[in-house]
């Protein structure tokens, strides 16, 4: 997604400012990073292919243990930094949180608009975690986008401290996925890194992430 692009928050105006911004190129960043914490200078940008569009299908866990440590407030900062970015750059977005009994859709898939407090601002936590109806989800909305837009590509981010019983497929379509850990600190139990493996995605701290784009 790019969700750690240079300058987040300066004015860009005039030609530029309808430029598309870069996007990271996460196996390179990870790389770099190593075992040391993302910073900012660990990142490794990659332009657009020229013609290319991506559609962003974000799974956002709303369950009770994201309540724990602000993690739903922290995965609502980033959401909220990364819409203003997709913004910019005129690429698309959809939303998928999970939570509860099921998942269901915050933002059904369209090109990112300027202004999203407004419906971020409202998501709240607690039940269970669905992720596999989240997943489920995702596969039927990618499947009509692909349908609609054959050429586009489809990203899909998982934003959760995975603290549920099974871990969830890789969704079908998907062309590229990173999963993004909120499950930090000394009882952490590492099952994003598991499901990262099982997914062939890349792995993020969400903490490290914040960090790196403020």
């Amino acid at each position: 997604m790019g969700l750690a692009g240079r300058g987040i928050n300066p004015k860009r105006r005039g030609r530029k400012a309808r430029q598309p911004g870069p996007r990271i190129d996460w196996p390179r960043t990870l790389a770099a990073k190593g075992p040391a914490a993302l910073t900012r200078s660990h990142l490794r940008h990659r332009p657009p292919a020229a013609g290319a569009t991506t559609l962003h299908c974000l799974l956002l866990d709303c369950s009770a243990s994201m309540l724990r440590g602000q993690r739903l407030a922290l995965a609502k900062g980033l959401l909220l930094a990364w819409t203003a970015q997709l913004y910019r750059r005129r690429e698309a977005l959809t939303v998928i949180g999970f939570g509860g009994q099921g998942a269901h859709l915050l933002q059904a898939p369209r090109k990112a608009v300027a202004f999203n407090e407004g419906w971020i601002a409202p998501i709240s936590g607690g039940g269970g975690s669905p992720a596999a109806a989240a997943v489920a989800l995702a596969d039927q909305v990618l499947a009509r986008r692909r349908r609609i837009h054959p050429g586009e590509q489809l990203a899909v981010w998982l934003l959760s401290d995975l603290r549920f019983a099974v871990l969830p497929p890789r969704p079908r379509l998907a062309d590229h996925c990173t999963i993004i850990d909120f499950d930090e600190g000394p009882f952490a139990l590492g099952r994003a890194r598991q499901l990262a493996r099982a997914w062939q995605a890349d792995h993020a701290s969400a903490s490290e992430l914040a960090s790196a784009i403020a």
